[in-house]
């Protein structure tokens, strides 16, 4: 391409869109069709520019008129109250339904191992012993000892703080490192399951399960699905990498990297019901049967949310990715 030749050919044209787009009061009819066919034209200049005969002044300029052209063609908008219920009732748990997938067998996969690591332990004082002293193990699993005490040692709405913040961070890595092949959400995942995996071990060995188990459960069975569904959306974006499907590389992650991005938001929520449990209904003085049928409830009322809301609107269509109008324009390519 010679490009003072391409540029003298289009440059009045690319006048004309910058004279409309400076132009004051609304256009009539003729002048906004006219607008779109050389917003259309000029984003199809700017893509034979780039791929023929980068000139980044050039290209400086198209990209500004492109931009400018697509947001008095598409419109502003702000976030509504409505966004944010489309968010909740069919963006969030559509994209939750269609990782179901890959988290329900990292749900699985990861109890099993934890079950296995608490049995090991549990069955092998050996093992006890190169975790702790004697005398530690006997303060950490005794009755009012620091495995009871630990979700009574703070403030009720401080230690709800702490936990969701941390289990947040937790999550949001999941979903942040899985494009590196999903390597690191392994690791977090595994340290999650040994973590879990010890306090299984050391209270069976004390012959105290169904106290760690009452501690637990109430706020763990919800906190611990969010981070399955963390990792294994992270799991899922690494796979991305290796093989993207019909869909170019780039795209396939931007779609997914969107979905994960509002997904991290929505399990943020989730977490913040779990922090909140942690923090007000496993130190309280319920009974142990309440305490672990209301964490049961939450868990319960989470999956209905997932399958049902999730579930109807992945029928519809819904991905969870953000709506076509607010993503990135895709400029068209010369064939």
């Amino acid at each position: 391409m010679d490009l003072d030749v391409f540029v003298s050919a289009h440059r009045a044209e690319w006048d004309r869109l910058d004279a409309l787009l400076h132009r004051r009061g609304r256009l009539t009819g003729t002048e906004a069709d006219e607008l779109v066919t050389l917003y259309q034209r000029t984003a199809t200049h700017l893509s034979l520019i780039q791929s023929s005969a980068p000139d980044p002044r050039i290209i400086g300029r198209l990209t500004q008129l492109v931009a400018r052209a697509r947001s008095a063609v598409t419109g502003t908008r702000r976030a509504s109250w409505r966004d944010v219920t489309d968010f909740l009732t069919r963006g969030f748990p559509a994209a939750v339904y269609r990782a179901r997938h890959w988290w329900v067998p990292t749900a699985l996969i990861s109890t099993a191992i934890a079950a296995l690591i608490g049995w090991w332990i549990g069955t092998h004082p050996g093992v006890q012993a190169s975790i702790a002293a004697p005398a530690e193990l006997r303060e950490m699993t005794r009755p009012g000892g620091q495995y009871e005490t630990y979700y009574s040692s703070h403030p009720a709405a401080s230690f709800a703080a702490q936990v969701w913040t941390n289990n947040a961070q937790a999550a949001a890595m999941c979903l942040v490192l899985g494009v590196f092949l999903g390597l690191p959400v392994l690791w977090i995942l595994f340290q999650n399951m040994v973590n879990v995996g010890v306090g299984i071990g050391l209270m069976t060995s004390a012959g105290r399960l169904d106290t760690f188990l009452g501690l637990i459960l109430p706020h763990g069975l919800l906190e611990l699905t969010a981070v399955f569904v963390a990792a294994g959306t992270g799991l899922r974006l690494g796979w991305t990498v290796i093989d993207p499907g019909p869909r170019t590389r780039r795209t396939a992650l931007a779609e997914e990297g969107r979905a994960a991005l509002g997904m991290a938001i929505g399990l943020a929520l989730v977490l913040f019901i779990s922090g909140a449990i942690e923090g007000f209904v496993t130190p309280s003085g319920l009974p142990t049967w309440a305490r672990i049928g209301i964490g049961i409830a939450a868990e319960l009322a989470f999956l209905t949310y997932v399958y049902v809301l999730g579930g109807r609107a992945t029928r519809e269509g819904e991905t969870g990715d953000v709506p076509e109008s607010e993503r990135s324009a895709l400029l068209p390519t010369a064939a």
